[in-house]
């Protein structure tokens, strides 16, 4: 088969067309400032990581701005810093709508826009991809958004690609054998794609640690969306 081949992608947005991991260390320097801290940039994130899919397992419905704020003391806490107030929790879970998108983003999905739907299927809630898509995103206008808070539980819950397939079948009439799931996580996105039928597109953003497995699971595989619309243009 070829990229050509599919109407419509799914995009994991945070981790793949922003800069998930950027974000996070960004939100979370003003805490590590106060506490003149210092870790290594993949011992921060493997722990964000561990604290983050934790406490999505324990509130599947908790809106993601409230998790993230949620997550922070505990996060302070596993690294030995002084609890963060309420306001510094707050302030870290509201950064989600103002982290960067990667270079190469708006201008792919344009490129890609020409041959499929494009579709977002994402960890976060209505609100924060709001404020993403009118920000880093440049407006950009998606044929469907899907929120973790849409459906109640967050990816690699199973539900959440059941919900999407359904939605893409009612909306488009395009049911799995045409879809891409298009992202960076194989634990979020990658695996259970694969569980519900799913081809997928692994956009392996270069030293990316957050969602990775010991068995990488793909059919394509690129640096970037860029180079995924380079290839589709090829063909």
């Amino acid at each position: 088969m070829s990229l050509s081949d599919y109407r419509l992608l799914t995009f994991d947005v945070y981790g793949t067309l922003i800069d998930w991991e950027g974000g996070i260390l960004a939100a979370f320097q003003p805490t590590l400032d106060k506490n003149n801290a210092h870790f290594s940039r993949e011992h921060l994130l493997l722990t964000y990581h561990e604290l983050e899919r934790d406490q999505q397992t324990k509130t599947p419905d908790m809106p993601y701005h409230q998790l993230l704020t949620t997550v922070h003391p505990h996060f302070a806490a596993r690294l030995g810093l002084t609890a963060p107030t309420t306001e510094e929790s707050k302030t870290f879970g509201e950064s989600v709508g103002n982290w960067p998108a990667f270079p190469d983003t708006v201008e792919a999905l344009k490129r890609l826009a020409k041959q499929y739907k494009l579709v977002v299927l994402s960890n976060v809630d209505r609100e924060s991809f709001a404020r993403s898509n009118a920000g880093s995103l440049e407006g950009f206008p998606f044929d469907l958004i899907i929120t973790a808070q849409d459906v109640g539980s967050y990816k690699p819950d199973l539900r959440n690609f059941r919900y999407m397939l359904g939605a893409v079948q009612t909306e488009f009439g395009v049911d799995a054998t045409q879809v891409l799931q298009t992202a960076q996580s194989q634990f979020h996105d990658h695996h259970p794609a694969r569980e519900v039928g799913v081809k997928s597109v692994w956009i392996e953003r270069p030293g990316a640690t957050m969602g990775n497995m010991a068995e990488n699971v793909f059919d394509w595989r690129f640096d970037t969306l860029g180079e995924m619309a380079d290839a589709l243009e090829r063909e």
